[in-house]
């Protein structure tokens, strides 16, 4: 038997819409550490209240501000996606389909050596 697998491959042309888009998670984390410094600023813009202190506000005011913070950078990125279509082209691209016969399975027996390993889990309890 040959080494080499025989391969059969077919070429195919299309149209391709090309746009670069956002990555929403940087966009929705960067919402989030801006509403949070909104937050920290807020927590000592006014005076500390005798109920809470300064630690359970800011809390307070991360969890409402990080939400609202995470969903207007989602809303940024999706303006940002939308602007972006219109700058989208249209492309040629070649598609290479390749089918090749599958090559024989070598079993573990058939693997030279694979007895004569050092067994590792029992030199790291030593």
């Amino acid at each position: 038997m040959s080494t080499e697998p025989d391969e059969r491959g077919t070429v195919t042309e299309s149209s391709v819409r090309v746009k670069r888009s956002p990555r929403y998670a940087r966009f929705m984390l960067a919402g989030f550490l801006v509403f949070a410094v909104v937050a920290l600023i807020l927590t000592f813009a006014f005076p500390e209240n005798p109920t809470y202190d300064r630690g359970a506000v800011f809390g307070f005011l991360l969890l409402f501000f990080g939400v609202v913070g995470v969903a207007i950078g989602a809303v940024v990125a999706l303006l940002v996606d939308r602007s972006g279509t219109r700058k989208a082209r249209t492309v040629l691209a070649d598609r290479v389909t390749v089918s090749a016969e599958p090559e024989e399975r070598v079993t573990r027996a058939e693997t030279p050596g694979i007895e004569d390993a050092p067994d590792t889990h029992k030199s790291i309890e030593n």
